[in-house]
C-alpha cells in the first residue's frame, strides 16, 4: 500500500500561478549542460585517470547528471563505471534474513541514536541526490537535539571558498562542484535558513589518501576546538565515513577524528547498498527486504546492522527503496515539503528542447544554485518541478543560448 500511495502522490499536482504574460527575453549563461552536452562530452573524453582507468569519463559523467537534476541518467552512468552484475539470495537465504531483522524507519532511529552522541557522520555517493535529500530529512530534528553545526567535505576550501555563505544564506555556484546539484543545493539551504553553522573542512594541500583523511580530519577538529560543547552534523563522500583500520588510509577520516577527539561518532552509510540503474542489479539483499521506505536493520540483541568492510566500519547502514518514477522524476523528490508542481510551455517563443531552472525569488539567478532543473523536449510537454510553497523565477533556456523568464508562485 505504502508503495502505491508513494507513487500516487506525485500525480496531485498543486496549483501554482503562472505569469504567462511576462516571458522575458533575457541573457543568461549556465554551466548546468543539456543531457545531449554531457553525452556528447563523455564519448570525447579519452583521457585515462590513474586510479579509475577510462571508466573515470563515466564517473565525472555521472555526477554532470546529478548535478543537473537528472538521477536516473546518473545511475545508469555511474553503472557503466562501476558494471553490474546480477546476483540473488535463495528463498531460504530471504526468509532468514527477515526472520534475522527487524525494519525500522531510518530517520527515527538515527535521531534516537543521535541524541547520545556529540557527532554523527553520514556520507553519500557523490551520483545520488537521494543520499542528499535523506540527509536533508535529518536536519529540523537533529538541531532540535542539539546539532548547530554542519560540515560538508563538498564545500570549496581554501583561497576560493565561499566566505559569504553563512551570512548570504544560499549557495551559489562557486559554493563547491557537487553543491551545484539543485538537491545539494537546497541540502545546504535548509541548514543555513534552520540556523546551523556552515563549515568547510575539504584538505587544502592537493594531497590525497592517507593525508587527505589526515587534514581533513584536523579541519573539522579546530571548528570542533571553538565550540567544545557543541554538537556536529558532518556530510561526507564514500569511505570518508569509516572508522577502524582502513587499509588503503590506515584510518579515514572518521576514524582519524575519533583519534584525534577522542569523541566516537555515530557513524552512518548510505552509499554502499545505493540503489542501480535497474532493480535486478541492486544488491541481493535490498532485493530481498521489498522496502517501501529508508530503512536500518536491528537484529534479535537490538543492534543495527553496520556496514563493514574488512576492519572498517561505520555504525549503522541505511538501505532506501527503488525510486519509482512520474514523468522522469523520483517520487522522494516529493519529501520535505516539496510540492509536485506543472508548468505548462506552449506559450514560450523558444526553440526546443529546452532546460528549465527555478530559483528562489530573492536570490541572484546568475550565481545561486537552483532549487530545481529539469530538461523538457518539446512544448506539447509538462514541466514537473519539485518545489515548496513560495516564490520563484523560472528560467528557460535552449542550446542555442536563448533564454526567458517568468515568475511563478506555487500555493
Amino acid at each position: 500500500m505504502k508503495r502505491i500511495l508513494a507513487f500516487t502522490l506525485i500525480a496531485v499536482v498543486v496549483s501554482c500561478k503562472q505569469d504567462k504574460a511576462k516571458f522575458e527575453k533575457i541573457d543568461f549563461e549556465t554551466e548546468y549542460l543539456f543531457d545531449s552536452e554531457i553525452e556528447t562530452k563523455i564519448l570525447s573524453d579519452t583521457i585515462e585517470n590513474s586510479k579509475f582507468g577510462s571508466s573515470f569519463k563515466y564517473q565525472i559523467g555521472a555526477a554532470d547528471y546529478a548535478t543537473k537534476g537528472n538521477y536516473k541518467k546518473a545511475l545508469a552512468t555511474w553503472d557503466l563505471a562501476m558494471g553490474t552484475s546480477e546476483k540473488n539470495y535463495t528463498q531460504s537465504q530471504i526468509d532468514s534474513i527477515n526472520g534475522i531483522y527487524k525494519k525500522v524507519n531510518a530517520n527515527d532511529y538515527i535521531i534516537e541514536e543521535a541524541k547520545q552522541n556529540q557527532v554523527l557522520i553520514i556520507n553519500e555517493a557523490h551520483h545520488s541526490s537521494r543520499h542528499r535529500v535523506f540527509t536533508k530529512s535529518l536536519l529540523q530534528r537533529l538541531y532540535d537535539n542539539g546539532y548547530k553545526n554542519i560540515g560538508f567535505e563538498a564545500l570549496t576550501n581554501g583561497e576560493d571558498q565561499d566566505s559569504s555563505l553563512n551570512s548570504r544564506k544560499y549557495p551559489i555556484q562557486k559554493t563547491g562542484y557537487y553543491i551545484k546539484d539543485p538537491q545539494f543545493g537546497d541540502l545546504v539551504r535548509t541548514a543555513l535558513e534552520i540556523g546551523y553553522h556552515v563549515f568547510s573542512y575539504e584538505q587544502t594541500s592537493d594531497v590525497n589518501g592517507k593525508e587527505r583523511e589526515i587534514e581533513q580530519a584536523r579541519n573539522i577538529q579546530n571548528v570542533m576546538e571553538q565550540k567544545p560543547n557543541e554538537k556536529f552534523l558532518i556530510h561526507c563522500g564514500f569511505g570518508h565515513a569509516l572508522e577502524g583500520n582502513y587499509s588503503a588510509w590506515g584510518k579515514a577520516m572518521a576514524g582519524r577524528l575519533a583519534e584525534f577527539t577522542e569523541i566516537d561518532p555515530l557513524t552512518i552509510y548510505q552509499a554502499y547498498y545505493s540503489e542501480k540503474s535497474k532493480p535486478e542489479f541492486n544488491h541481493p539483499l535490498l532485493k530481498a527486504l521489498g522496502l517501501t521506505e529508508s530503512t536500518v536493520l536491528i537484529d534479535a540483541n537490538d543492534k543495527p546492522m553496520k556496514y563493514e568492510n574488512a576492519e572498517s566500519f561505520s555504525d549503522i547502514a541505511v538501505l532506501h527503496p527503488n525510486t519509482i518514477y512520474e514523468n522522469g522524476r523520483p517520487n522522494w523528490l516529493f519529501d520535505n515539503g516539496n510540492k509536485p508542481t506543472q508548468i505548462s510551455l506552449k506559450e514560450i517563443d523558444i526553440s526546443f528542447p529546452i532546460m528549465v531552472l527555478v530559483y528562489k525569488k530573492g536570490e541572484d539567478i546568475l550565481t545561486a544554485v537552483p532549487m530545481d532543473i529539469v530538461e523538457v523536449e518539446n512544448k506539447t510537454n509538462l514541466a514537473l518541478l519539485a518545489l515548496r510553497k513560495g516564490e520563484y523565477e523560472v528560467v528557460v533556456k535552449n542550446l542555442d543560448g536563448d533564454a526567458r523568464k517568468f515568475q511563478l508562485y506555487v500555493e
